[in-house]
């Protein structure tokens, strides 16, 4: 096992409640149960001796010139990964039954089912867990030598082998388990395991009958979830597979999607850009909400929506504003933020943190967001949910004009970021649209004038006249990728000749061969050492104003060629690197919900122009 694969070299497999990392070799090397955030069971990908993990691959070392191939079953979140060799040719099927319920789950299977379909391989399996991140030991129970269990604190973890000819000896290795054995053709094995609570009942036995149904289970979860999808435009494999990705990063219990899987993966190897993204930003799950829609996902929206609403209503956050940036997924606002110190890191990638402080931050565009997430539907949560989000704008309404960190959560200093304002603005006119529409009652006049005030504030003072482009913040003349979002939330049309010249100081500052940066951290200093690489969801954010602005045949080459830059079963994580490399935590839910919006409206703008006989001008 490489001791660090490339972050890009992973598929993902979940059951919405949790979901785990398979590299293409075969390990298991991230799994947190039996939440998304809560403590890994598996993170050799933070520690390749400290952290934990699960290894089942054919044993390439006998196998000179075997090739290595991973894919997902289509429209499943059935991951395979294949070995074909002079000896043979086999693969593992990793997959987890989807727990699509109300109800949070303790126990959760992960189930590899390895089979042999010419010749015959070698396998290698290893269960190497590491609780509560590496820092607690567990202790080693063999119930016979099929079966194994592994106690760590509060939680059991199940290993149980089964093959088609007999059980599959597992043998022990310290406090840890091994096992190898010989599949010829037509052979198939299977190697699940199963986390649950210390005082759990052990799960049946294996058979093969059960094993098929859990698998065809989650083959008619998927398909029948995708029924849904109303997306019939060019890109339909791709964008299946974001919406399978954004369902995977969702916690069904409550609705809520988490920014991205993992935690501590690096934006610059060896740097300390190490944050923790399992959990839901009330910025990047409301801007998912109209792409849920336009995909035909209404009820995923609206559990958000809930979810969003239940939030404003609770009030109770670690900042002290109405909402705060982010939650944990069952609502808990506090997010301590602490440093894991015995772990190495991503290929010496240090601090590795779990927690996030910038819980804390003042970041006021999110109830811009959330005021444009409630605008896409009828559905206010009735008298008592209006009423919260009323209070909320009457709220705003006196304590707008103030420095905030920014959308980018930089640990530089408050400034008076044009972001920010320009959703404020999209806060107050949601809210008058909500009101007029429903004739729900609010301080109408009082939201009218400030949204008033917003706009005029924005042209005035985030208008930079020496780059003819509107600036990151006031004051400066640095560019920031997060206004591509103007023309979309309708501060202005997407052909404004201030629009259009924006977009053009964008291009010559901050896009690199169709590839974005968010901003110039030398020029706009944001407390952390460090570079990072460009962020994959301001490169589709470009796409999408490329398209709106009359350009769809540059928005289409700059789309196929960032699709280039997905991995080999069609993830992204959040930036790209130098080399081209995936850098940042992953599979990253923004950015894919950003390749569907890029997706929805170059279909949009396309078929517009062909329709015209037209091409960019």
């Amino acid at each position: 096992m490489n001791a660090y694969p490339p972050i890009a070299d992973h598929g993902m497999v979940g059951d919405l409640q949790t979901a785990a990392l398979v590299s293409s070799q075969g390990t298991v090397d991230w799994w947190c149960t039996p939440r998304f955030d809560s403590p890994s069971v598996f993170a050799s990908l933070l520690d390749s001796e400290r952290g934990g993990y699960c290894k089942l691959s054919a044993d390439l070392a006998h196998e000179p010139g075997t090739v290595v191939r991973q894919l997902y079953q289509a429209d499943t979140a059935v991951l395979v990964t294949r070995y074909m060799g002079p000896g043979g040719v086999g693969e593992v099927a990793d997959f987890m039954v989807p727990l699509n319920t109300t109800t949070p789950t303790r126990r959760h299977r992960l189930v590899r089912v390895v089979r042999v379909v010419r010749g015959s391989l070698d396998f290698d399996l290893a269960c190497r867990p590491r609780f509560d991140y590496g820092r607690a030991s567990h202790t080693f129970e063999q119930t016979d030598e099929a079966s194994v269990v592994f106690h760590g604190p509060g939680t059991r973890l199940y290993l149980q082998v089964a093959g088609a000819s007999g059980p599959l000896g597992l043998r022990r290795d310290g406090d840890d388990a091994t096992a190898r054995f010989t599949l010829t053709a037509g052979n198939v094995a299977a190697v699940v395991l199963t986390s649950d609570a210390d005082d759990s009942a052990a799960p049946p036995p294996l058979s093969a009958a059960g094993i098929s149904e859990e698998l065809q289970a989650c083959r008619t979860f998927w398909h029948g979830w995708l029924r849904s999808c109303t997306y019939r435009g060019r890109w339909r494999d791709i964008v299946h597979r974001s919406a399978i990705t954004l369902k995977l990063l969702t916690y069904a219990p409550t609705g809520a999607p988490i920014a991205a899987l993992t935690m501590g993966l690096p934006e610059q190897v060896g740097g300390e850009r190490n944050w923790d993204y399992r959990f839901t930003w009330v910025r990047d799950a409301s801007l998912s909400v109209k792409a849920l829609i336009d995909l035909g996902f209404a009820e995923e929206a609206a559990a958000f929506r809930r979810w969003l609403l239940d939030r404003l209503a609770a009030g109770g956050t670690a900042s002290g504003e109405p909402l705060q940036i982010m939650y944990r997924v069952d609502g808990e606002p506090r997010l301590t933020e602490v440093v894991l110190d015995h772990l190495e890191g991503y290929a010496g990638s240090r601090p590795v943190r779990a927690g996030n402080a910038a819980a804390d931050q003042i970041q006021l565009d999110i109830y811009g967001e959330a005021s444009d997430a409630l605008a896409q539907t009828r559905d206010m949560g009735g008298i008592k949910g209006w009423q919260a989000y009323a209070g909320v704008l009457d709220w705003l309404a006196d304590h707008w004009d103030r420095p905030d960190e920014g959308i980018w959560e930089t640990r530089g200093g408050r400034q008076d970021f044009t972001f920010s304002r320009l959703m404020t603005w999209v806060a107050f006119e949601r809210g008058i649209r909500l009101a007029d529409a429903f004739s729900r009652p609010g301080h109408i006049d009082r939201w009218r004038e400030v949204r008033d005030t917003v706009f005029a504030q924005i042209v005035e003072r985030g208008w930079n006249a020496e780059k003819q482009a509107f600036a990151q913040h006031y004051g400066t003349d640095v560019l920031d990728a997060s206004l591509l979002l103007m023309p979309r939330v309708g501060f202005l049309s997407p052909t404004d000749p201030l629009w259009l010249s924006t977009l053009a100081a964008m291009d010559r500052e901050l896009v690199s061969d169709s590839l974005v940066y968010r901003y110039n951290p030398e020029a706009s200093p944001d407390g952390l050492r460090g570079s990072e690489g460009t962020f994959n969801l301001c490169s589709f954010l470009y796409v999408e104003a490329l398209a709106r602005a009359g350009k769809p045949q540059q928005a289409r080459y700059a789309f196929d060629k960032m699709l280039t830059y997905a991995n080999h079963v069609g993830l992204f994580a959040e930036e790209i690197g130098p080399s081209g490399e995936q850098l940042g935590n992953f599979p990253q839910a923004f950015t894919h919900l950003a390749l569907i919006a890029a997706a929805l409206a170059l279909d949009e703008q396309l078929d517009r122009a062909e329709a015209a006989g037209g091409s960019d001008g």
